[in-house]
């Protein structure tokens, strides 16, 4: 196979963001739909792809796509399809599924009858009747939608938000790829000031130091395709190496994260540093009312906390009522608050410039977005 179709998963409201990652890679044959962004490329983009997405959730191989409505349609076309050119013979190739709104809504049914395909293709190649499956992993995913069933195979292994850096977390953490989001999504540039005032284990301002420097996300971890044979290892030689290559180690950046948690304030800087940019971070214990400036222009990006838990919601939405005041003073900011709490505007004091529908894990939240003027250009 010379070429091959690959779906860049996304989280609800994200798939813009991830569709204009694929294109910045210099992809262009994209086709956007509700949690995924399929793309036609060379193998090669399964290595930059997992590397570089920083708003993706994982990247899968396409392995084909048609309607079902029977198991005897399933099992059939799914024979069709060429996995022996994708999957070696020792590999382990497990079956996961789901389905929604279709015919064929018997989940465990739909693994066991995809399993039993690809092993029927398998073994016309490799004339075996049984195989071992303890070389790589290949993890086939069986999705059903409206009846339509796409067969792909994961790449990543752990999802892209792991990237590597944070072990530990606080209780509430932000994925690392909506954090990434949140920042992409505020049009922060590496010579302007960012500051969270609620940074936690020190997702976003890390995000921010990434992007700052054009640090690629999945530079310091491994993907389960790494171990597969039908990649060559130079592939991945090459797309680590224009890892090293692009990034900008000199950029410098002004970024800062506090919060009034020592602990967590701790955490941060052993996060920032596993990620290689503690230098490039100032993490200080300060409560929300302290929080200042000299800094004529510059951006707050932040994830305060929603009062989901019973007893917190009144002290939360005081929390929010400060946060207007004392972000009110800095006139020549823009400001960028998520929050799920539906009365956050009023509570604020004042409606946002513009607000977009995202989600934080399970929970419906909405990203307020307040402009400041822009600072003059040099």
């Amino acid at each position: 196979m010379t070429g091959v179709d690959l779906i860049a998963t996304a989280t609800f409201g994200l798939e813009a963001l991830v569709a204009q990652e694929v294109k910045d890679l210099g992809y262009n044959r994209v086709t956007v739909e509700n949690g995924k962004i399929t793309f036609s490329a060379d193998w090669g983009a399964i290595c930059r792809a997992n590397l570089w997405l920083r708003t993706a959730d994982r990247v899968r191989l396409k392995v084909g796509e048609f309607k079902a409505t029977t198991f005897d349609e399933l099992f059939e076309q799914t024979k069709a399809l060429p996995w022996p050119e994708l999957i070696p013979g020792d590999a382990e190739f497990p079956v996961e599924g789901k389905s929604i709104k279709s015919t064929l809504f018997s989940v465990s049914d739909c693994q066991a009858i995809v399993k039993k395909a690809v092993v029927e293709s398998m073994k016309r190649k490799y004339k075996k009747e049984w195989f071992p499956e303890k070389g790589p992993l290949y993890k086939i995913e069986v999705a059903l939608l409206k009846d339509i069933a796409t067969l792909t195979i994961d790449t990543s292994g752990a999802g892209l938000h792991k990237r590597g850096y944070r072990e530990l977390s606080s209780q509430a953490p932000l994925k690392e790829t909506l954090a990434a989001a949140l920042i992409i999504l505020s049009r922060w540039r590496p010579d302007t000031v960012l500051m969270d005032p609620f940074c936690g284990s020190g997702t976003i301002p890390i995000e921010a130091a990434l992007i700052g420097q054009n640090i690629a996300p999945g530079m310091n971890r491994k993907f389960v395709s790494e171990s597969w044979p039908t990649i060559p290892k130079e592939l991945w030689r090459q797309a680590r190496k224009e890892t090293h290559d692009l990034a900008c180690y000199t950029q410098r950046l002004d970024i800062i994260g506090t919060d009034m948690d020592n602990k967590v304030i701790k955490l941060a800087r052993q996060n920032a540093n596993e990620a290689g940019v503690k230098e490039l971070i100032h993490f200080q214990r300060l409560p929300v009312a302290d929080v200042r400036s000299s800094k004529k222009y510059g951006k707050i990006i932040c994830n305060p906390p929603y009062g989901e838990r019973l007893g917190e919601r009144q002290e939360v939405e005081r929390l929010y009522s400060e946060m207007g005041q004392v972000f009110s003073r800095l006139d020549t900011w823009s400001f960028y608050i998520l929050s799920a709490h539906p009365q956050f505007e009023k509570l604020y004091g004042r409606p946002a410039t513009k607000k977009r529908k995202l989600y934080n894990g399970n929970i419906k939240v909405d990203y307020y977005q307040y402009f400041g003027p822009s600072p003059p250009r040099m």
